[in-house]
């Protein structure tokens, strides 16, 4: 096995992130630096900043981590310790686990976090596009011309957002449905009409849905979830 995914499977990282951990000097097999590429045989010992990643206590490998975690207003989606009120120090999980993708500090709501690099990436990938539900408050009434424009695309960040699905909940609050993720996206979406955003929650991640999970809460994910997330991958 390459040492990128040995590294992604014993749940410390992504792959990518394993990489640039291997690139940067800081990953050994058996004591000696590991380059980009190498093999990891039965036996071999793995350390990271020295280490040891991989296996438990008793030579297991870490029990594979899926949890759906209804993020509050204020934690930052970072693994990085130096951010305060970064989710991973939040959340308090027995593994080593890390967010899919991200939810701005000042957004609430669903986000899934793992163990599992691959399914990271899996999950990510912009051709899967996985769609995330989000509930929108903004600062005074939007009419439905308005709503209908949100739909359809707006320019903000050099580029036009993709089409997408809008629909009424209130005078002032909306669902929208994005398979895109770009930089505060649906902020800068309503900015652009001159509205603000006064409060944002993602309510769902493809099949994932938040459901009754109150602010700093989490749960497991269940294998039929997980199946249907990911087709295949947990048969």
């Amino acid at each position: 096995m390459r040492v990128n995914k040995y590294i992604s499977d014993s749940g410390h990282c992504s792959r990518r992130e394993a990489d640039t951990l291997i690139a940067a000097g800081r990953v050994a097999i058996n004591g000696q630096i590991a380059k980009l590429g190498m093999q990891v045989g039965e036996g071999d010992n793995v350390t990271v900043d020295g280490a040891v990643v991989g296996r438990q206590s008793g030579g297991r490998k870490a029990k594979r981590v899926y949890i759906a975690f209804h993020k509050p207003e204020g934690v930052t989606s970072t693994t990085a310790a130096d951010v305060r009120g970064n989710i991973v120090d939040f959340i308090g999980h027995e593994q080593r686990i890390y967010p899919i993708g991200r939810l701005d500090k000042d957004s609430e709501g669903l986000i899934l976090l793992t163990n599992h690099g691959d399914i990271v990436n899996d999950i990510l990938r912009a051709e899967h596009k996985v769609e995330k539900e989000y509930v929108v408050t903004v600062n005074k009434a939007i009419g439905d011309d308005i709503l209908r424009q949100l739909s359809a695309g707006v320019p903000i960040l050099d580029t036009v957002t993709q089409p997408c699905r809008v629909g009424r909940i209130n005078k002032s609050t909306f669902d929208i449905v994005l398979t895109q993720g770009l930089n505060r996206q649906i902020r800068r979406m309503c900015e652009h009409f001159g509205y603000r955003v006064e409060r944002l929650v993602r309510v769902r991640i493809a099949n994932i849905q938040l459901g009754r999970l109150k602010p700093g809460q989490w749960r497991n994910l269940t294998p039929p979830e997980l199946q249907k997330l990911l087709p295949g991958k947990f048969a």
